[in-house]
């Protein structure tokens, strides 16, 4: 029953319908990649973040634990770094993706968002 109400959704959508079972597969044969890349990212975007801002203050960024932390400086180095991992981490995941997609064939996220 539910599978008639994908392909139904699906059909509204204009989209082919999806494969039974098709979502799960690729996303679990996805996982393991989407992982390291995620961790990579991570690692990326935390030295990043140190160089950006070395550039800005020659003393360490202020840690959240720090009684003493200023909160201008505080809240900008939150922010800068919320920032920076969030571009590095959504370009990594995405260039994940399409490599993934490239060997495959199949992109694996949404099925709405296979290629017509």
């Amino acid at each position: 029953m539910a599978v008639e109400a994908k392909h139904r959704i699906d059909r509204l959508k204009g989209l082919p319908p999806t494969p039974v079972g098709y979502t799960t597969s690729v996303k679990l044969v996805f996982a393991p990649i989407g992982i390291a890349a995620g961790l990579l990212a991570g690692l990326a975007a935390q030295k990043g973040f140190e160089r950006v801002w070395a550039l800005l203050d020659s003393e360490d960024p202020p840690e959240a634990d720090q009684r003493d932390a200023p909160l201008p400086k505080l809240l900008a180095a939150l922010a800068l770094e919320g920032a920076i991992f969030r571009i590095v981490k959504g370009m990594v995941d995405h260039g994940a993706r399409g490599g993934f997609a490239r060997l495959t064939g199949a992109w694996p996220g949404d099925p709405g968002d296979q290629p017509r």
